[in-house]
């Protein structure tokens, strides 16, 4: 859990906002018609979203605990969903579709939702949900059932503090007397 809320949430906007300092790239990528459909924000949004939920079935999150090749694609899709779902927030450079600023801390208040659903349920669960977890080896001398709970705790307060403390920020900066409320840059993450 912690390696998959290290790769779609904490990783993403941390290589936006260094990209941020970088000389925009001279890629028409973004003016395609699939460019503009990749940095659209309801298209980053369900990637992030259907990704999380995708991997939490229990038939995908087993294949990916028995099989290195899959680990590895997990791994990947948790990463690059999450540079999806970022980049309307941080917006390295400028993109086709633009969310605007007031709507950037409902968008991640609404990532946090299908996140804490997941969550909860597993944390509240009766019963181990993933297979693979009664048959490993016990981690920190857990059952598989307080594993799973406390992987869920973890995601559960994780996410919501990575998400919902950038938007209390863009608020914050948005409600401001003498800020701009239609637009900002990367760099404005930082500044006081």
């Amino acid at each position: 859990m912690v390696r998959h809320i290290l790769l779609g949430a904490v990783a993403p906007p941390l290589v936006w906002l260094a990209a941020s300092v970088l000389p925009q790239p001279r890629s028409l990528f973004v003016r395609t018609s699939l460019g503009r459909l990749v940095t659209n924000p309801m298209t980053s949004w369900l990637a992030g979203t259907l990704t999380v939920i995708g991997w939490h079935v229990p038939a995908a999150f087993d294949l990916a605990e028995r099989s290195a090749l899959w680990n590895g694609v997990q791994d990947l899709s948790f990463l690059a969903t999450g540079l999806l779902f970022w980049w309307p927030v941080v917006r390295p450079w400028p993109a086709a579709e633009r969310l605007p600023r007031a709507a950037i801390p409902l968008y991640l208040f609404a990532a946090t939702l299908p996140c804490d659903a997941l969550s909860a349920f597993l944390v509240f669960c009766d019963r181990a949900v993933y297979g693979q977890h009664l048959a490993e080896h016990r981690h920190f001398s857990m059952s598989p059932l307080a594993d799973q709970q406390t992987a869920g705790a973890l995601m559960w307060v994780s996410i919501t503090f990575l998400y919902l403390i950038p938007a209390l920020v863009m608020s914050v900066q948005t409600l401001s007397p003498g800020r701009p409320t239609t637009d900002y840059t990367a760099s404005e993450f930082s500044s006081p």
